[in-house]
């Protein structure tokens, strides 16, 4: 690439922005076409959203496509947390082990289940659960560790399904930023023993609303059956008489939800899943395309990392949810991230600093009593206080200073593309003129 050079003045002190083309369709997300309307107007028109025939065609799409046995259409993708972690024996009394810097639905649901949550760092590099810190917080209350991978990156899913296993506890994956993406040549969602996901607007595969479970075991999918897909189970007024449960314990609760909830898929959203689906694998592999060009543009620029797997790895992003760049204050000078990004922004491009709270941080996590225990709920049913401080996970407490946003490219467009990644390079090339000028 022509780098822009290191006497350019910056637009945010009074040069010229380097992006000044309409970015057009660059960045539109979800793409909806006419099948996408037709299939959801389908729905409609038969007046079918809430019954689950075509929900059932789309779990046996994306069972196809992830290459599972078993795949369970949700709500949303908090419910199809809540519904793995029960399906895993998560209840009252017992713990999960989750990574601090993730979304809080990955772990939160165990509450409802009056369970613990213990959190771990994260790796600096990757931003996911760091397996070194998993271990030694397993105990024999431990039920399941909870693994998000997060922004896309695949977490080191070897090592912590070894430690899993050597303890007898279930690994559950968050996929929600993750459809489509691989780890050394496998279908993230697919690794540990049950996979859960959000499929809502926002995400790399968006439905509308939504969320899904995969696993190869059929007693975890059928526990989730049982725990809120009530009209699935084969008892009662409201169903065909069929049923999808044939273990014993659970024939004989068959009827209603044993969750209290009904966590059933809203068809239209299911209609709207399957013209996605057709799609998405070309679609992933344009974001591919386009993401990996960006990152190929900057290489070797100072102060800023792709946050992506290896070349030869056999790793992937998937669809590249939420893409974020790993920031190196010390090869800027200390320029904080902040002011990085909002030279950025005035170069034309697009990035914000930070990243999400560590969660352990969060005063919920401390002082909440959500359920009327009269103690926190983060110990509610604990018996021990594993609450974390400041300087706990003091990877994951750095992180929000050492990443920032880079655009999120829909298509594989290089001269479109080439401008914003000279944007993020002629800032980083100055950033000396940021710290001599007042803010």
């Amino acid at each position: 690439m022509t780098t822009v050079g290191k006497t350019c003045r910056l637009a945010l002190l009074g040069g010229q922005k380097t992006v000044t083309e309409d970015p057009g369709d660059l960045f539109t997300w979800p793409i909806v076409t006419a099948d996408d309307e037709q299939a959801v107007l389908q729905v409609l028109r038969a007046g079918r959203m809430s019954g689950n025939d075509i929900t059932k065609q789309f779990e046996a799409e994306m069972a196809d496509f992830f290459g599972v046995r078993h795949a369970l259409g949700y709500c949303n993708g908090t419910a199809s947390l809540l519904g793995a972690m029960w399906a895993c024996g998560v209840a009252r009394g017992t713990e999960i082990i989750g990574p601090s810097l993730t979304y809080w639905a990955t772990v939160m649901p165990a509450w409802n289940l009056g369970a613990t949550i213990v959190f771990t760092d994260c790796e600096p590099d990757t931003l996911c659960i760091d397996p070194g810190d998993i271990e030694h917080r397993i105990t024999d209350r431990t039920r399941a560790i909870v693994v998000t991978h997060n922004y896309g990156h695949p977490c080191d899913m070897d090592a912590i399904m070894a430690i899993a296993r050597k303890h007898g506890v279930k690994v559950i994956e968050d996929v929600s930023h993750a459809h489509g993406a691989l780890y050394k040549g496998r279908m993230l969602g697919t690794l540990g023993d049950v996979a859960a996901m959000s499929l809502m607007t926002g995400k790399s595969f968006p439905v509308g609303e939504g969320g899904m479970l995969i696993t190869n075991e059929r007693r975890l999918w059928e526990r989730a059956i049982a725990f809120g897909f009530y009209e699935r189970t084969g008892a009662g007024r409201y169903t065909d008489g069929k049923s999808e449960i044939t273990e014993a314990d659970l024939v004989a609760l068959r009827g209603l939800p044993l969750g209290g909830a009904k966590h059933r898929m809203n068809q239209t959203c299911a209609a709207m899943g399957r013209a996605q689906l057709r799609r998405y694998p070309d679609r992933i592999a344009e974001i591919q395309k386009a993401m990996n060009f960006f990152w190929d543009c900057l290489d070797g620029t100072p102060g800023i990392r792709a946050h992506r797997p290896p070349a030869d790895s056999g790793s992937t992003m998937g669809g590249w949810y939420c893409p974020i760049g790993l920031y190196r204050p010390e090869e800027l000078g200390g320029l904080p991230v902040a002011r990085f990004c909002e030279a950025v922004r005035a170069e034309g491009g697009r990035s914000s600093p930070g990243a999400n709270m560590p969660l352990h941080l969060h005063p919920v996590f401390h002082e909440a009593d959500v359920y009327g225990d009269g103690r926190p709920t983060a110990i509610a049913h604990s018996d021990r206080d594993v609450r974390q401080g400041p300087g706990s996970l003091p990877v994951a407490e750095s992180v929000p200073q050492r990443v920032f946003s880079i655009p999120w490219f829909k298509h594989n467009r290089p001269d479109a593309i080439r401008p914003y990644a000279e944007a993020f390079r002629k800032v980083a090339e100055n950033a000396s003129q940021l710290l001599e000028a007042p803010e």
